[in-house]
């Protein structure tokens, strides 16, 4: 399974039209973590799973999204909800709740990854206005028999190595 994660585009629809070109049927799933302050039936969000961000003003969007890949559950939100910015305490009651081997979010606009009780917790970071010195980016995520690995990428799709992280 190949998934690709990303948040907080506010409104750069550029940057998702070039993650489609580049991205579509290489991955499983395109999935955007809130925040892209386009309306649910923009057309460069065709092809992603997308949840409402604290930004969007669109109530088509979801504020959750329980998505079935290859016998995976991901949860996806953005994370203003479940108060990600203090703890992922909140967040890990619904994927309990959920039964999630993985749960996307944004929000903070901070990278991170952690596995906590088997469950893959994955910020993709910001697209495009990245905090704490981080550069912009999003995340593929591939699960083999081998383990899970997550990559990160900047906007220009140049892997940024040191970031690479690898459960088995």
């Amino acid at each position: 399974m190949k998934l690709l994660a990303v948040s907080d585009s506010h409104g750069n629809r550029a940057i998702l039209k070039n993650l489609k070109a580049t991205y579509t049927g290489q991955v499983d799933a395109m999935i955007h973590c809130g925040d892209s302050e386009l309306s649910a039936s923009d057309p460069v969000l065709e092809g992603f799973s997308v949840v409402r961000g604290n930004c969007d003003m669109d109530s088509k969007l979801p504020n959750e999204l329980i998505l079935r890949l290859n016998k995976a559950i991901v949860l996806v939100v953005h994370g203003h909800l479940h108060q990600i910015k203090s703890s992922l305490l909140p967040i890990s009651y619904r994927a309990k709740e959920v039964e999630a081997d993985f749960v996307f979010f944004g929000h903070s606009h901070l990278l991170g990854v952690e596995m906590i009780d088997e469950t893959l917790y994955l910020n993709p970071g910001s697209i495009l206005l990245p905090r704490g010195g981080n550069e912009k980016t999003y995340a593929i995520i591939t699960k083999d028999e081998s383990g899970i690995t997550i990559q990160y990428f900047d906007d220009q799709h140049q892997e940024l190595t040191q970031l690479k992280t690898i459960y088995k």
